[in-house]
């Protein structure tokens, strides 16, 4: 991962987003010498963004599993009888 001062940030951001939309690889931007920030490209940024939904979605279900709040197929599509019309 490439790692760039916020100063040259502002001085060559042209520079340092074209190389980015090129190698697709993350820019980590620092203040002071410590972490500030992270430059990502929009689809990369867009994937993980989806990634993440879904992946919280899976842990939702999960733990609906762990807590006991399920329903049988049958039960299911009981309840739905009005939609499944």
């Amino acid at each position: 991962m490439k790692t760039e001062l916020v100063t040259t940030l502002k001085r060559e951001a042209t520079k340092i987003l074209a190389e980015l939309h090129d190698t697709k690889e993350p820019v980590l931007i620092t203040e002071h010498g410590l972490p500030s920030a992270y430059l990502v490209d929009v689809q990369d940024y867009e994937f993980m963004v989806d990634r993440m939904k879904l992946l919280e979605g899976i842990a939702r279900g999960e733990k609906a599993i762990l807590e006991g709040r399920v329903l049988s197929h049958a039960q299911a599509k009981d309840k739905l009888k009005k939609w499944l019309k």
